[in-house]
């Protein structure tokens, strides 16, 4: 049985350091390109490899890094990646690096099907699938019996964490502390329209090449549930959604999808802790899509939304842990939610 509180606005005062972009990349796309690229090394323990039953037939890999001890009373951090990236992204280690030094648990999760896992799980993934995330909570909050929990995702997994705590509404269970989210893709139809302008064409090439030989090996595991014969092409998200995605999970098409998995629905819901972070030059995550769905005035949202930064990029002008800027400012919102004194 979870215990529940109720949460409506922030308790503690968060003075966060303006975002001062590296001067070479003020502009959004240059931002989003490095920020995927760029080589990083990270000083964290080997991680412990986890699986958590999801549903009847359906599991999710994970890599943990614990403290020593497994301490229940420490805090702990679930991160969640993003569209066709998995639990090695590098904004992914970069958190877990940050925070485990604070004294944090660190859960790496894949999506489904993501890392290597398709095989764990006879379906497909996609942005609604909310109730993973929280089968996961409960898993730690009850099996394992941590008592502060934190999430935080980017761009996908933004919007799947957002759309979990949206659902908890005020019944916010009591181990869940926060939840961060870095350019969530709340407005999905929004996201698939941007990806379709001319300058956006490197993205939608990349997930689209990274969706479809995800479908072939579901197929070759799974041929008559995927089949490949007959299958329209597929040149865009919203094609591989109207065509696939739509179809595995019983929407009419890829409007319909969009518009019941987006976390936009829910947001105004959320009442536990949040931290939304967003910039005004992402390629693909509208800046507008976050006013629509009236981001800053719920009270248990703290909103920031610099000009620069790119997708899940912020890389700044400074060195050492505030180079990668929202990574740092993830671990201070949770680390000064946290009970311990990290």
């Amino acid at each position: 049985m979870l215990a529940f509180s109720v949460k409506y606005s922030l308790d503690v005062d968060f003075a966060f350091p303006p975002f001062e972009p590296h001067p070479l990349l003020k502009n959004g796309h240059v931002m989003t390109i490095v920020s995927a690229f760029v080589t990083r090394r990270f000083d964290i323990p080997c991680a412990e490899a986890r699986h958590f039953q999801v549903d009847p037939e359906s599991r999710l890999l994970a890599h943990c890094h614990w403290q020593p001890g497994k301490r229940q009373d420490a805090p702990v951090i679930v991160i969640v990646h993003g569209l066709e990236g998995s639990s090695d992204g590098n904004y992914v280690r970069g958190i877990a690096e940050k925070v485990f030094h604070r004294g944090f648990h660190v859960v790496r999760v894949n999506q489904r099907n993501c890392g290597g896992t398709e095989a764990l799980t006879p379906t497909l993934y996609n942005s609604g699938m909310s109730a993973d995330y929280r089968a996961v909570f409960e898993e730690l909050s009850n099996a394992d019996g941590f008592e502060q929990i934190f999430f935080a995702g980017y761009s996908m997994g933004g919007n799947l964490v957002t759309k979990m705590a949206g659902e908890f509404g005020a019944a916010v269970p009591k181990a869940l502390r926060g939840v961060c989210a870095v350019c969530p893709a709340l407005d999905l139809a929004a996201c698939a329209d941007a990806l379709e302008r001319v300058g956006n064409y490197p993205y939608q090439r990349r997930f689209v090449k990274g969706l479809m030989p995800r479908y072939a090996r579901k197929h070759e595991l799974f041929p008559e549930r995927y089949p490949i014969r007959g299958l329209a092409p597929v040149r865009t998200v919203r094609q591989f959604d109207d065509v696939i995605t739509a179809r595995q999970f019983g929407y009419r098409d890829a409007q319909d999808y969009y518009e019941n998995v987006g976390a936009k629905r829910v947001a105004a819901q959320v009442r536990v802790p949040m931290l939304v972070i967003t910039s005004q030059d992402d390629p693909f995550v509208p800046y507008a899509s976050f006013l629509t769905a009236k981001i800053s005035e719920n009270p248990a949202i703290q909103f920031v939304a610099p000009r620069h930064g790119g997708h899940c990029g912020f890389i700044s002008r400074h060195s050492g842990s505030e180079r990668f800027w929202a990574e740092q400012r993830i671990v201070d919102f949770c680390a000064s939610l946290s009970s311990n004194k990290l």
